[in-house]
């Protein structure tokens, strides 16, 4: 019976652990899942930390702020397989796993994280260059039109790649009706600063150059449809 108990044992544990190390792949495997573009990519280092450099396509929720990340993975899709990357593979390996406890299928981490990736000379994204948009500039796009709809968001942020349909829409319904500013949340930070934003997206209308309302978070076509309505 000790024999029977043992050999079970040994085959879960044996068993536990290759179903472990199979969602830990190197980063030649993970670039050739990126290469096949089937998959959802998440970076989960701070949104400064992106900014220093990233790879194509990856959209950002920061793991050590757990409220933020609970929030911005839930519009990502759960039956997709998911890759995760951070700066040496630790807390990516940490959401992983909480991803997986919540829903999340098929989720894959880079081992060793950029580092690794780095070692390799495999390809990223640096940080741009463009030039911040301050607050006078603000200001002045806000009265530039009867109608100003402004869009506080970034590229890496999954509710505002959520919202870009919606936009889009808008914009296509309601043409030559208000005009569309984009804030970008990751460069953009006096602005961001100056109208008290520190979650993205937010969304502002302004008519005749004054503020007359602020939503933050995903936003139904319908109310800003209605919200711009002169």
């Amino acid at each position: 019976m000790k024999k029977v108990f043992l050999f079970f044992y040994l085959f879960t544990f044996l068993s536990c652990a290759n179903v472990s190390s199979q969602d830990e792949i190197s980063p030649a495997e993970f670039e050739k899942k990126l290469a096949a573009q089937q998959s959802q990519l998440l970076d989960v280092r701070t949104a400064g930390e992106y900014q220093s450099g990233h790879l194509k396509n990856s959209l950002q929720a920061d793991w050590l702020n757990q409220e933020q990340f609970a929030d911005r993975v839930k519009y990502l899709d759960k039956s997709k397989p998911l890759l995760v990357y951070c700066a040496s593979g630790i807390r990516s390996a940490a959401a992983a796993k909480w991803l997986l406890n919540n829903g999340f299928t098929n989720v894959q981490n880079l081992k060793g994280g950029l580092t690794s990736w780095k070692l390799e000379g495999r390809p990223m994204e640096g940080a741009d260059d463009k030039t911040q948009m301050g607050i006078d500039d603000y200001n002045q796009l806000t009265k530039s039109n009867q109608v100003v709809l402004v869009d506080f968001g970034a590229e890496w942020c999954p509710p505002c790649k959520k919202m870009e349909p919606v936009l889009q829409r808008l914009q296509k319904e309601l043409p030559n009706q208000f005009k569309l500013v984009k804030v970008d949340g990751g460069d953009d930070l006096e602005v961001m600063k100056a109208q008290k934003v520190d979650a993205i997206p937010v969304f502002i209308i302004y008519k005749n150059g004054k503020e007359v309302w602020r939503k933050q978070g995903v936003v139904a076509f319908a109310e800003l449809k209605q919200q711009l309505a002169l």
